[in-house]
């Protein structure tokens, strides 16, 4: 295991400076029955006091950015670097925030050493990692992404690994096992693009209610909700209701709303927008238990390292100022309160 620094657990000040005047994020959030949540880049919680000052103090959720995928995990097979994932779980207790574990099985961030594996071993391989990954946080994780976007965007099947080797039967196996391996933990399946009723969140609720059926062990849907401040979501409150009714759970998991460069006062108003009705949504459905922003600082956003041409898609600018997403958010946050089902 690489030695690994700790993470502080929590930054120079009690509470991120912007925010030190008025009600954090998570607690407007909690009044609605929502945890609101935060992914995080672990070299830089570490390394950075106000980034890590922000997250201990606005968000009730944290996740992973890529300390829990498996190339992090366990780049060479059997032995694992558990070091920046425990560090983030230790941070998260340490401020009172609960874990969203992501991401289980997946087609992608898969480690090196995976493509030598026969294809009649792989079943075991992949049963192997998830329950040896889930059995070390047993606990200590409130939602798992166990399954992570298998379908195609109209709604086929995506051609992997696992599909190839090991045929559909696979998905029903990862919740059974990661199941056995923490009962208490809330398993979800997690895909990008199905934040409306479309062809892919079509085929995203008949594999759900299949599973059900065949009375696997999932609790809820994530939707990822990385959209774009040229469209608003204007289905979302449906799809999201027909999960409801299915009896899952549901949450925003990977949420920021990315726009052409340069941002303009006119962007960043519809940037807001599509935050707020993508919020809206998870708050008017009883079953939607988290809101998740993928990155809360255009500092550290992902975005425009892999769409070229676009960025500012966080809540917060690159000096940590509030942006008109982050001010409607917490207006949206800041009336009112709904029963919510756990």
């Amino acid at each position: 295991m690489r030695d690994v620094a700790p993470v502080p657990a929590a930054g120079s000040a009690a509470v991120a400076p912007a925010a030190a005047a008025e009600p954090t994020l998570r607690e407007l959030a909690a009044r609605h029955g929502l945890a609101f949540g935060t992914a995080v880049d672990l070299p830089t919680l570490a390394g950075d006091a106000e980034y890590r000052a922000w997250v201990a103090a606005q968000f009730d959720t944290v996740t992973a950015e890529n300390a829990m995928k498996w190339d992090a995990l366990e780049p060479t097979r059997g032995r694992y670097e558990w070091g920046p994932a425990d560090a983030l779980v230790a941070f998260a207790q340490a401020n009172g925030q609960r874990v969203r574990g992501h991401t289980l099985v997946w087609h992608n961030q898969n480690p090196a050493w995976l493509t030598d594996v026969p294809p009649d071993e792989l079943g075991a391989v992949l049963k192997t990692h998830v329950q040896t990954t889930v059995r070390r946080f047993k606990g200590r994780i409130w939602q798992w992404d166990v399954v992570n976007e298998v379908f195609e965007d109209d709604g086929s099947p995506r051609d992997t690994v696992w599909l190839r080797a090991l045929g559909p039967g696979y998905l029903a196996d990862a919740f059974r096992w990661a199941h056995e391996a923490d009962p208490d933990a809330l398993l979800f399946y997690n895909d990008y693009e199905v934040e409306e009723v479309n062809a892919k969140s079509d085929g995203v609720y008949d594999l759900v209610r299949d599973l059900l059926r065949q009375g696997v062990p999932i609790h809820g849907v994530g939707l990822q909700g990385h959209l774009t401040a040229d469209h608003a979501p204007l289905t979302m409150r449906e799809n999201l209701g027909r999960f409801d009714a299915l009896g899952l759970r549901t949450a925003v998991t990977e949420a920021d709303v990315r726009m052409a460069l340069p941002a303009d006062p006119v962007k960043l108003q519809a940037q807001a927008n599509v935050y707020r009705t993508a919020l809206r949504a998870c708050l008017v459905t009883p079953g939607c238990l988290s809101f998740t922003v993928w990155g809360y600082t255009d500092r550290y956003s992902w975005v425009p390292g892999w769409f070229e041409g676009d960025g500012a898609a966080t809540i917060l600018d690159e000096n940590f100022a509030p942006k008109p997403a982050h001010r409607a958010l917490r207006e949206d946050l800041s009336f009112g309160g709904v029963r919510r089902r756990g």
